[in-house]
Order: structure tokens, then C-alpha cells, then sequence
């Protein structure tokens, strides 16, 4: 978790163009709290906060100083079976080419690679070092397995502080999050703050519930890229802020977790947007 201190001038939201329908949401809630958002980083000395990709991250908002949490790679194929309700695997872009079996794929984080199920390894794309997909790009390989529902929640402090429906039966469906979506991740977040895989202070937990019925996790993403879909821009907001900022406002707790810029980025300084 990150926590404000006193700048030079007042703190502020990064959010580069092209903007996303949350990016216009959440500028729209800062600008209600009076909260400056910002295109391009300030020439003067000024804590801020982010709202974008992670390529534009590491281009733009490492350079400008700003420290971003989010999970680990590996944290959702360290969570038992009970709370996944499958088989996963935390491997490399190279090893996942050699899967005999169908597997549902996906970058733990970054997006560069289609996140889909694949009839065999053979079936993922070919290496793009432009679009950063690399033989040795972390992946993780689960079972294949059907969501009836799939529920986005926003947590701060272990506490989900907002969250929304985003899929039925894998389409987009935005509506409220459910007892049931709230209770699991309360859960899973429980489980986490004792004997399972540590989380950022600030993150995205997405829950689902199975087609027999069954409560897994979906996975966990950085609250600074998430689509907000139908939970509470203001509360979102909040879990931005508290995900982004300054690197001495970042927790002790939270330091593990502080995103280091990918291979070839970024550049020296921020680029004029």
C-alpha cells in the first residue's frame, strides 16, 4: 500500500492517451475530488499516481518515478487446489510450446500474448520479440475449466472495497457483484493474509463461480490496468491511488511487490504524449 506524503506541488493522475472507457471513468472521479490529471509527466517535482498499460508503464510512468504494485507471477499457481478448482502451472512461453494436451494460456500479467485455450503448445503464436513474446516469457498453463459467472473486486488493506460481474459464460456481462462473489474473495483474501501466497496492499482479485456450481479464483491483476465495468468509479479510484505513487510511499509489506520496467524499456526519459 502506498501512502502520501508532502511534494513540492500537490499530487496528481497520470493517464496517458488513448484513454479506456475506465481511464475517462476514473479521471471523471478525480477530478470530482479535485484530484489534477495530468497527459505527460510535469517538469516540476510532483508525486504521481498511474492509470494505464503496462507497456506504457514501463515507457512512461517507470521513467517519471512512479512505483506500481502487482502481484506475482506466480501467485495464482501457489494458491491450493481448493481455491482454483484446477491444475496450474507457473512456466515459461518456451515450455508451454511442448503441451501435448489442451490448456488454457495466459501471460500472468503483461497481455502480450492471446489469453485462450489452445489445442496443444504447438497452436500458441510464433515468437514476436516486438510484441515482447519471447520462449522465455512467464506463462501461466491451467485445466480448462467452464465459469457460469466471473466477478471483478477491487481490494485494499486484504477488504474488497468495490467489484462487479464482467462475463457470463465467458461474454462480457457487466452487472453487480453478488454475496456469493464477495464472501469467496473474502475468503480467498483471508487465506492469503494467513498461510497462502502473499498480495500487494492494493490489487484486483477476479472470482467465478464454476458450472457445477463450485467458487474459484480466476486470478489476480494490477489494480492500475483493470477495467472497472460496473463497480464504483470512486472507489476504484481509491484503489488506483493506493496501487501507484511515489517509491517512498510504498510499504515495507508492499516492497516485493513493486513492478521493475520489462526488457528494452523503458527509455531515458518520458516521451511527450
Amino acid at each position: 500500500m502506498l501512502h502520501s506524503t508532502p511534494s513540492p506541488e500537490p499530487a496528481a493522475l497520470l493517464v496517458p492517451y488513448p484513454r479506456s472507457s475506465t481511464a475517462v471513468l476514473l479521471t471523471e472521479a478525480a477530478a470530482r475530488r479535485g484530484l489534477p490529471v495530468v497527459e505527460r509527466a510535469p517538469g516540476v517535482p510532483r508525486d504521481l499516481h498511474w492509470y494505464g498499460g503496462p507497456l506504457a508503464a514501463d515507457r512512461i510512468a517507470a521513467p517519471a518515478g512512479i512505483a506500481l504494485l502487482e502481484p506475482s507471477d506466480a501467485w495464482l499457481a501457489a494458491l491450493p487446489y481448493e481455491l482454483t478448482c484446477r491444475l496450474v502451472e507457473s512456466t515459461t512461453l518456451g515450455e508451454a510450446r511442448k503441451l501435448p494436451r489442451p490448456a488454457f494460456v495466459k501471460p500472468p500479467s503483461d497481455k502480450t500474448l492471446p489469453a485462450a485455450v489452445y489445442a496443444d503448445g504447438s497452436r500458441l503464436p510464433p515468437p514476436d520479440a516486438a510484441a515482447r513474446i519471447t520462449d522465455d516469457a512467464p506463462v501461466l498453463v491451467s485445466e480448462v475449466v467452464e465459469f457460469a459467472a466471473e466477478y471483478r473486486c477491487f481490494v485494499r488493506d486484504g477488504h474488497v472495497v468495490t467489484g462487479s460481474r464482467y462475463a457470463v459464460r465467458g461474454l462480457l456481462d457487466p452487472g453487480p457483484l453478488t454475496a456469493g462473489a464477495r464472501a469467496f474473495a473474502g475468503r480467498v483474501l483471508a487465506r492469503c493474509a494467513g498461510t497462502g501466497p502473499c498480495m500487494p496492499g492494493a490489487v484486483v482479485l477476479d472470482v467465478g463461480s464454476l458450472a457445477d456450481g463450485r467458487w474459484a479464483v480466476v486470478e489476480a491483476n494490477m489494480a492500475w490496468y483493470a477495467h472497472c465495468y460496473a463497480a464504483d468509479p470512486e472507489r476504484v479510484l481509491d484503489v488506483v491511488l493506493a496501487a501507484t505513487g511515489p517509491h517512498h510511499a510504498v510499504a515495507l509489506a508492499d516492497r516485493p511487490f513493486l513492478r521493475s520496467p520489462r526488457p528494452g524499456q523503458p527509455p531515458s526519459a518520458p516521451p511527450r504524449l
